[in-house]
């Protein structure tokens, strides 16, 4: 509705505007009683009740419906500065009225500006009005009337843009709280996609490194056993038992990821040789293939010994699935700059730059969280060969 009151949310600037209009009403009445009650009958006295009646009118349907279609701003505004002029003329007595309505003009006017040409238009008003009662520029005029009336708009000026300075502030300090917390909201919002999408990312390397590897397992063993059921029965039956034993690795991985909330499956507690050595044995009797291995007896965290086991997991699952290898290799060495995990085979090998395997991907996630970093080296007919690295820092 108007420049201040419109951003005068607050409850201080609220309050101090009910009590500054509580003083109004106050002096409305007291003028309307003293005009009643003091002066004589006749014409100026009926004027000058007209004239303050319909500054209390104005303003009463203005304040009590400031959506009216009628009384707006700039119509109590005139009324008031045309109400000033008169009483200025009529009575003399309208420095009251003045200064208690010099904040009107910075409430119901729509910007400084327009304030300002309604408080010079009062001013003008009130001074034309006491110039025409005196009967002319008198000496009086200019000692008392003019000097005390321009003081006041002076001070009344400066008080109301001070004011409307201060409101602005708050009007834009809140704008700038109202944009920080809907960036916040929005980086909050974005955080917890991120981490959902993060926590899915994982929660799917985890299985493809776990359950994934162990069926796929289980299906070339199944495969490999149904074939040898008649020619080769106890081979079959070690392959029903490798079956069975990684049905039952994939069930308590099942059950850990489960437990834990989706957080990293553990390994057993040893050294890393010890649990890459259990794998690497599984792959060969699964296999056949012929394993190379040589393990240095290392001691590394929970998160760098999952790292390599899920790389060597990995990497014995592209040469079952993929390679058509006789011989793997797998070498375990710790180096100045980190602990080094080499594995090779003499398989088919593959493009490396038209490789697009879920696998290799997590692999080297997974060791980028770690600081490492996932090289493969291969070319069709001449084997694959798989490095990962983790600095010192990660292998404790």
């Amino acid at each position: 509705m108007t420049a201040l009151a419109g951003s005068a949310s607050d409850a201080f600037w609220t309050t101090t505007l009910r009590r500054w209009n509580a003083v109004c009403w106050l002096l409305f009445a007291v003028m309307a009683v003293g005009l009643v009650a003091i002066d004589r009958p006749g014409g100026s006295k009926y004027a000058a009740l007209a004239l303050l009646g319909s500054v209390v009118v104005s303003y009463a349907v203005l304040y009590r419906f400031p959506a009216n279609p009628v009384v707006r701003p700039d119509v109590y505004l005139s009324v008031l500065v045309v109400a000033l002029g008169g009483l200025a003329y009529l009575r003399g007595n309208y420095a009251a009225l003045f200064m208690v309505t010099l904040p009107h003009y910075w409430m119901f006017g729509r910007t400084p500006r327009v304030s300002m040409v309604f408080l010079g238009l009062a001013t003008a008003a009130t001074l034309a009005g006491s110039v025409l009662r005196d009967g002319g520029w008198t000496v009086e005029f200019f000692t008392e009337v003019l000097v005390s009336t321009l003081l006041v708009v002076a001070v009344g000026a400066l008080i109301g843009l001070w004011a409307h300075s201060v409101v602005a502030q708050s009007a834009e300090r809140a704008r700038l709280i109202a944009e920080l917390e809907e960036t916040q909201a929005e980086l909050t919002e974005a955080h917890q996609r991120q981490g959902a999408a993060d926590e899915r990312e994982r929660m799917a390397r985890d299985i493809h490194d776990t359950l994934a590897q162990g069926f796929a397992s289980i299906i070339v063993l199944a495969e490999a056993a149904r074939t040898g059921l008649d020619t080769d029965p106890a081979r079959s039956g070690r392959q029903l038992r490798s079956i069975e034993s990684t049905a039952r690795e994939n069930l308590a991985e099942a059950r850990e990821l489960v437990g834990s909330g989706g957080r990293p499956g553990q390994v057993a507690a040893g050294s890393v040789a010890r649990t890459l050595r259990r794998a690497l044995d599984r792959f060969a009797e699964d296999t056949g293939l012929t394993v190379d291995a040589e393990l240095e007896d290392l001691e590394c965290d929970q998160q760098t010994r999952i790292a390599l086991l899920r790389c060597t997991q990995e990497s014995l699952a592209n040469v079952r699935k993929h390679a058509r290898a006789s011989t793997v290799g797998v070498v375990l060495a710790r180096q100045p700059y980190g602990v080094e995990l080499e594995i090779t085979d003499d398989g088919a090998g593959f493009s490396v730059e038209e490789s697009s395997g879920f696998g290799l991907d997590g692999m080297r996630k997974r060791l980028a969280e770690l600081g490492g970093r996932l090289t493969v080296t291969s070319s069709v007919g001449d084997g694959t060969r798989v490095l990962a690295l983790i600095p010192p820092g990660a292998a404790a």
